[in-house]
């Protein structure tokens, strides 16, 4: 795996991809580079003029790609999207939730009322896997792919305040989700090895890369200290520590198409601090691989999306 590239990447002739969050940064990197190893590709947004864009971008260099729109923030649009992409019944051999956003300094919400990070890059997810796990599972070999972070091992699940109603602080938010994808992936990846599913779920982490997912955040007014030190922060981490986005979506192209990448796996850049650097397996912090918070943060999210899977 050492020193491994896109151009270890297999042929992907034949297979379908999702990627979530694909109209720019780490998602479109996925995407583009699905396209050109032969997968049809659906990039996933709810920026509907830069997905076209991507998807035309994409298509114009030759490779099989269509965009459509989706609202992981809004459940109803999970749910009609899953529809259409079921409703040919055709197989889906690589899922990538990679949709994400850098957490505002005051809370926001989803149209569902959910803490809007954690609604969107955790339960909009979970629910998007469940609805699309038949056509998943027609595949036979299907992959799915969520994205992390290495802000994880200091993150915690705090199910006293999950939505963050009583205590908000937007990097607590943003760790706590993260953590929250990681164990979904190794929860689900349990689910599936329990009920003989051919699927292998997988996580993945960037390490630090340049994407514009931060620069909503550059804008906002800050009035409390902690956030004028957390903007400065994230500023030089970008520009002192960060990889391309392409370096980055190494790991999550790693994980969603190498034959070595195995069910359960979880993958990152392998250089100092795992900030940057080809892809390789990495070990999750110790607290993210507690079955017991797993499925009680599963239950509560099937709970809260309305969306359970087969037992």
């Amino acid at each position: 795996m050492a020193g491994w590239s896109t151009a270890d990447i297999p042929p992907l002739h034949g297979r379908r991809a999702l990627v979530t969050g694909g109209a720019a940064g780490l998602g479109f990197e996925v995407a583009r580079t699905l396209a050109a190893a032969g997968a049809e590709v659906l990039i996933a947004d709810r920026n509907v003029a830069g997905g076209e864009a991507a998807a035309r971008q994409l298509a114009t260099g030759g490779g099989r790609a269509r965009f459509a729109a989706l609202d992981l923030g809004d459940l109803e649009s999970v749910r009609r999207f899953a529809a259409d992409v079921s409703a040919d019944e055709r197989p889906l051999d690589i899922l990538v939730n990679n949709a994400g956003l850098l957490p505002r300094l005051d809370r926001a919400t989803t149209r569902d009322g959910f803490e809007l990070k954690f609604g969107v890059s955790h339960l909009g997810h979970h629910a998007l896997t469940g609805l699309l796990l038949p056509a998943l599972l027609r595949s036979g070999q299907a992959r799915v792919v969520s994205v992390s972070s290495i802000v994880h091992r200091h993150a915690a699940i705090d199910f006293g305040d999950l939505q963050a109603e009583h205590r908000y602080e937007g990097q607590r938010a943003y760790g706590q989700t993260k953590l929250a994808c990681l164990m979904y992936a190794l929860a689900l990846q349990r689910r599936a090895q329990a009920a003989g599913w051919p699927l292998a779920s997988l996580a993945a982490h960037p390490g630090v890369a340049r994407t514009a997912i931060g620069e909503a955040r550059m804008t906002e007014p800050s009035r409390r200290w902690r956030d004028r030190v957390e903007v400065l922060l994230y500023r030089a981490t970008m520009r002192w520590g960060g990889q391309s986005a392409a370096e980055g979506a190494l790991p999550l192209l790693y994980a969603a198409t190498d034959p070595r990448a195995r069910g359960g796996g979880f993958y990152g850049p392998r250089g100092l601090g795992e900030l940057r650097g080809a892809p390789v397996q990495v070990q999750p912090a110790r607290h993210a691989q507690d079955n017991a918070v797993q499925d009680r943060l599963w239950q509560i999210s099937e709970a809260l999306t309305g969306v359970r899977y087969p037992a």
